[in-house]
């Protein structure tokens, strides 16, 4: 059947809810409740402990390790080095601000590298054959939904530097991580529609496999 925007919204919440609270919710929990008890070192260490955790399981077992968790690996880790180095509060909440502005870098140049970063993490939800990726309509869809993510990384990024230096540190972390959430459910509610728009002009068909996964298909008479 054609994709219909709840089809794919089910799908995607289905693949995305448990990624997000595995590489982010749980983390950042284990987080500030040891920065509370402990300090921040002990904090710090939780988090390193439980994302390097969940990659290594994954790893053992033989399963891919999805691109949300690979970056916040990488995030925690980085975070983690400059404060031992450096020591200092500011920095540490300025990280993850220019971790951001990394990451709409990287997705940026993954479009002028032809190799958009969208694609790789479209895998993780929706699998796609190699006839419907080589499609030029597929292809235009990834490029676009890549810019939009650096756009809103950026605007994420701007939007906390922002907060950062204009109010008090208690007032600062509950407000970006709002900030951040709605720029992220705005992101995605673009990123459905479009691709949706997409499956349908290319006469694409959906079906979800046993473990939940939404599969995009190419029918008989659109091939």
């Amino acid at each position: 059947m054609h994709p219909s925007k709840r089809s794919v919204v089910g799908a995607v919440v289905r693949r995305l809810v448990p990624q997000l609270v595995e590489a982010s919710f749980i983390p950042t929990l284990l987080f500030y409740s040891f920065l509370l008890a402990l300090g921040l070192r002990w904090a710090f260490a939780a988090a390193l402990l439980w994302s390097y955790t969940a990659v290594g399981r994954r790893l053992v077992a033989g399963r891919p390790v999805p691109g949300l968790l690979v970056l916040a690996s990488i995030g925690i880790s980085v975070r983690t080095v400059v404060f031992m180095w450096n020591g200092s509060t500011f920095i540490y909440f300025l990280q993850p601000i220019l971790g951001t502005l990394t990451t709409a870098t990287v997705f940026g140049l993954s479009v002028l590298m032809g190799r958009p970063l969208i694609q790789r993490f479209a895998s993780d939800f929706c699998p796609l054959t190699a006839e419907v990726e080589s499609r030029p309509a597929i292809s235009t869809l990834f490029r676009r939904l890549t810019v939009l993510w650096a756009a809103l990384n950026i605007a994420a990024a701007a939007i906390s530097l922002t907060l950062l230096l204009t109010v008090p540190v208690s007032v600062f972390v509950g407000t970006k991580t709002v900030a951040a959430w709605i720029l992220m459910c705005s992101g995605l509610v673009v990123t459905v529609s479009a691709s949706v728009s997409t499956a349908r002009a290319e006469g694409l068909e959906t079906a979800v496999g046993a473990n939940g996964t939404l599969h995009a298909y190419v029918t008989p008479s659109a091939a």
